[in-house]
Formats: structure tokens, C-alpha cells, sequence
């Protein structure tokens, strides 16, 4: 399986690539998919870099694995290609980015649409055994992802991160606050959305407020237009 990611990420993680760890990676993964069925396909584990070149990037979102079920992982966290049925978790983003923003619900949730517009999907964990969450957690791949972070703390500035959960909040100490805005909530899946940790977190909005303050255009959380 051969690394297929956007020359922009390419040129800065080529150190990675190179590194042991990530080796030892790629063997595993490679093993993975060989003996056991696996997502996201392997043509789209880096689909979050190739959605959404480094110098486009404007906001950051943090997932932790791919969907684990038979379609559902494309290489976006929480998206689902057009034609699968938005996951919990996704119904209630696109409640608070209705209630937020007043948009209607997208038709379909394929999130390709933010990732065009410079929001960076990523997934803590890019692959995943079929029906098994957390399968290819803890090798390497926290490793890769936590250096991406990193990097785009480092090299970028005015991007806005959203942390959502308990896990993706562990990643504030990768950012420098001081030249980002992070945003931190509960996660959008039922069980902590239904405790009041997600609803009304505004982020989409509050993302778009800070995005004019720099001078950068806003995202469009809607329908593709």
C-alpha cells in the first residue's frame, strides 16, 4: 500500500514517512487489510490530506477513529459518502450548525463540501478493523496525527480547531493558543448530546466570526451550492 497523500502534506511529512515508527506502521496496517476487512478503503485513508491541501487550511476538526461499519469510512471524520445514512454523531452536528446558523439539513453527509472550503477532517486513528473500534488505536498512527497537529500549529496561523469530547480535548496541548482559536465542547454523539455538553455550543458560528476578524472568507456548513 502506497502512501497517496497531497504534495503540500507530502513535502512537510516526508520525515515522518521516513521514520521508523511509520514504517512499522504501514507493515501493520498492511497486514491489517490483507487478513481482515478494513476501513476506509485503502485509496482513501489519507483522504483528509487530499481533500484539503495544507495551505488551504483554515479550520481543524478531530476525530478519533473511522466508522467501523461496511461504507460508512471515507477518510473525513464523521462523514459518510452520499447514499449512507448520517451516523448519530453526524445527525446531531448538523442540528446545532441548524440551530446555530439556521440552515436546513444537508441532504446527505458527505462533508468533501467543508473539506473544499479548507476544513481539515481528521481522524486521531485513520484506519480501523471492520466492527471493531479502536482496532488500530495505539500504533503509530497517534504518532503521525499529533505531529500533523503540530505542524499545523506551528506553521499555520488564525486556524480555528475544534475539540470535541474528552479525547479530542487532550490534543489542546499540541496548539498554541495563542495564535489559533480552539473551541471545546462535549462530543455530538447521543450519549454526551443528550447531557447538555453539545447543544448550543454555537462553534460554526463563533468559527465564522473569527475567520472574518482575519480577513478570511467564512466556511459554508450548508448544502454545497
Amino acid at each position: 500500500m502506497r502512501v497517496q497523500i497531497h504534495p503540500s502534506w507530502e513535502k512537510v511529512l516526508q520525515t515522518e514517512f521516513e521514520s521508523s515508527y511509520f514504517q512499522d506502521l504501514i507493515t501493520f496496517v498492511k497486514s491489517e487489510y490483507k487478513k481482515s476487512s478494513c476501513f476506509p478503503p485503502g485509496s482513501q485513508i489519507f483522504n483528509a490530506f487530499n481533500s484539503c491541501p495544507l495551505e488551504q487550511t483554515k479550520v481543524v476538526i478531530l476525530g478519533q477513529d473511522p466508522y467501523h461499519g461496511p461504507g460508512q469510512a471515507h477518510g473525513l471524520c464523521f462523514s459518510v459518502p452520499e447514499g449512507i445514512e448520517p451516523p448519530p454523531s453526524l445527525r446531531n452536528i448538523f442540528k446545532e450548525i441548524e440551530t446555530d446558523l439556521r440552515y436546513s439539513p444537508p441532504r446527505n453527509g458527505n462533508l468533501y463540501r467543508w473539506a473544499a472550503q479548507g476544513v481539515f477532517l481528521l481522524n486521531a486513528t485513520l484506519t480501523v478493523r471492520a466492527h471493531q473500534a479502536g482496532s488500530h488505536q495505539k500504533k503509530g498512527w497517534e504518532t503521525f496525527t499529533n505531529r500533523v497537529i503540530q505542524l499545523l500549529s506551528k506553521e499555520k496561523e488564525n486556524l480555528v480547531f475544534m475539540l470535541w469530547g474528552g479525547y479530542a480535548k487532550q490534543k489542546i496541548k499540541l496548539i498554541d493558543p495563542q495564535k489559533h482559536l480552539i473551541l471545546t465542547s462535549g462530543h455530538p454523539s447521543p450519549l454526551s448530546a443528550n447531557r447538555g455538553f453539545w447543544f448550543g455550543n454555537r462553534h460554526f458560528s463563533k468559527c465564522n466570526t473569527y475567520l472574518k476578524t482575519k480577513n478570511k472568507t467564512p466556511i459554508d456548513w450548508g448544502e454545497a451550492s
